[in-house]
């Protein structure tokens, strides 16, 4: 009932300014519009999934709760009042975790509605845009909803725009997408020139180590030749000495 009386007094207000001058008026269909988006499709399949998941637990834990309820109603009669008492907290304190959790899944600022923001707002937000651009260059002064709470009784297709939005909004898609090429492209050159300028470095590093090693090598070699020369003198000594011995 509401629905009818905004739509009369939508068409009412609409035709006393009309009286006055002439009004250009478009509508778009959302629900058509955001069909036709993947980005929104894919945001809302992977938000349902996310419900889907958070519904398989509350249900399970309400199973959970309903066993114990009837193994407790069932073996009342031989229990004590203490175990009574136990199991009825037990059960107590899982039903106010059930509806925490569901107050934390589908409350007014739960994860239901943060990740609904954060995955189809955006979408949302770009057809809001489109619309407003549109409006703006061809001077429409309303822009109506088709598929709103508003009851259109009658709407000329020539009016629906729904199709001029969603060109504007692949045409925005398809620039954004350039656009991220080329921010890859020179992310891949600048990536490609640190790679070289890091080659260099582990290059240099390496002349370096071997001209280190080398001349490590040849100081090694130096002192073992010095031994060596050292060790033959020292032989040469000794025969002498023994030569001069002999009788």
């Amino acid at each position: 009932m509401k629905k009818y009386i905004l739509s009369i007094v939508l068409l009412l207000t609409v035709t006393f300014v009309s009286a006055q001058k002439y009004q250009r008026i478009a509508y778009i269909d959302m629900e058509y519009i955001l069909e036709n988006v993947p980005a929104y499709t894919e945001a809302q399949n992977s938000l349902n999934a996310k419900v889907e998941k958070w519904r398989n637990r509350l249900d399970k834990d309400a199973r959970s709760i309903e066993v114990l309820k009837t193994d407790l109603s069932n073996e009342k009669a031989i229990l004590t009042k203490d175990l009574i008492e136990e199991r009825e907290e037990d059960i107590t304190v899982q039903q106010q975790e059930l509806r925490r959790l569901e107050s934390l899944y589908f409350g007014p600022n739960g994860d239901m509605y943060q990740l609904r923001k954060q995955l189809i707002q955006p979408v949302q937000d770009q057809v809001y845009n489109a619309v407003q651009n549109i409006a703006s260059r061809k001077k429409y002064d309303f822009v109506f909803d088709k598929s709103g709470d508003l009851v259109m009784l009658f709407s000329n297709k020539k009016h629906d725009i729904s199709d001029l939005v969603l060109k504007a909004i692949n045409i925005d898609i398809k620039k954004q997408t350039k656009k991220e090429q080329i921010e890859a492209k020179k992310n891949a050159v600048v990536n490609k020139e640190l790679t070289e300028e890091q080659q260099k470095r582990l290059d240099a590093k390496q002349t370096l180590k071997d001209k280190k090693e080398q001349e490590r090598e040849a100081k090694r070699q130096e002192i073992e030749a010095k031994r060596q020369a050292r060790i033959k003198e020292r032989d040469e000594k000794r025969k002498l000495l023994l030569e001069k011995k002999k009788p």
